[in-house]
């Protein structure tokens, strides 16, 4: 999965290089305000799609001595240091804008930024269909954040045709400094996004209620397994960790009792692949936690009662 990653990372990077120089030509050519932003959003994702690619390959490697749940947080940084990056442009294409907006000019030969914004379209749609794949079979946050630069692309450079033919053909004064204020306002909410999800896996949030309700619907049909407790689940990168409490009989020897376990463990993973699984066995009528309904929750009889 790693390899898979780390080829769509450099894609993104090669995108973001072609998009740039077709970009930088345009805005020189037509003085566009709302060009001018999407070529800082380009020269942005060359940026966020190099620190992408270190993050990829950072979380990739193995666990060693001193990371023993291994490097996949290096994901949610990269997307952070993307996040920061993307609202400094997008504050600063806001000040361009209202700048543009109070001196009244207008842009220049519109079909040289029309004819790159298309061009711009057709590529951005082919890299964030291959993400899309990726990001299936890996889960990677930093490729997700990464394909959320290139979708507000497409959003953005329909804007900036929008922008160019308005201020130009339709004689729509400040219709390019207006467009380029609500790139910026994109930008941000985009931003916003990313950093919730990035933020999330590195305060090992939970995972999301239908993905853990599927998790211990596959455990509860484990024959002999009747109670399943202090369910705590997280995510690191592309790698999934799940831990919990399962209850036996006392009189349940340990050579039973680990068979269990690991055909318990075996149909997780079948289901969950790429999820550590530690699971605890405690005897029946045991209480690890008393009054801590948010640990000795029995999850089953939860599921049985919804």
């Amino acid at each position: 999965m790693s390899n898979i990653a780390r080829r769509a990372a450099i894609a993104s990077v090669c995108a973001a290089i072609l998009l740039g120089a077709l970009k930088a030509w345009a805005a020189w050519r037509t003085g566009s305000v709302a060009m001018l932003a999407s070529l800082a959003d380009s020269l942005l994702d060359f940026v966020a799609s190099l620190v992408t690619l270190a993050g990829v390959h950072i979380a990739a490697q193995p666990a060693d001595a001193e990371h023993r749940f291994g490097h996949g947080k290096a994901e949610a940084l990269a997307a952070l240091f993307q996040v920061a990056l993307i609202s400094v442009s997008a504050c600063l294409i806001a000040v361009r804008a209202v700048q543009r907006l109070s001196s009244g000019d207008i842009a220049a030969d519109a079909e040289s930024g029309i004819a790159v914004s298309v061009a711009a379209i057709v590529v951005t749609l082919l890299l964030t269909a291959y993400q899309r794949r990726v990001i299936a079979a890996t889960g990677s946050v930093a490729i997700k954040t990464d394909r959320l630069h290139y979708q507000s692309d497409l959003l953005l450079n329909a804007a900036v045709i929008v922008a160019l033919v308005s201020d130009q053909y339709l004689a729509f004064t400040g219709a390019d400094p207006l467009f380029g204020i609500a790139i910026a306002a994109w930008l941000l909410w985009g931003a916003w996004r990313g950093a919730s999800e990035a933020i999330g896996q590195l305060m090992d949030r939970e995972w999301p209620g239908e993905k853990r309700r599927a998790f211990v619907e596959v455990a509860a049909r484990e024959p002999g397994l009747e109670s399943l407790h202090d369910l705590r689940t997280r995510t690191s990168g592309s790698q999934d960790f799940a831990q919990f409490h399962i209850t036996l009989p006392g009189t349940t020897s340990v050579a039973d009792a680990h068979a269990l376990v690991e055909k318990l463990e075996a149909r997780l993973e079948a289901e969950f692949p790429g999820t550590e699984i530690l699971i605890h066995v405690d005897p029946a009528g045991h209480v690890d936690h008393p009054g801590n309904d948010l640990r000795e929750a029995d999850e089953i009889e939860q599921l049985k009662d919804r």
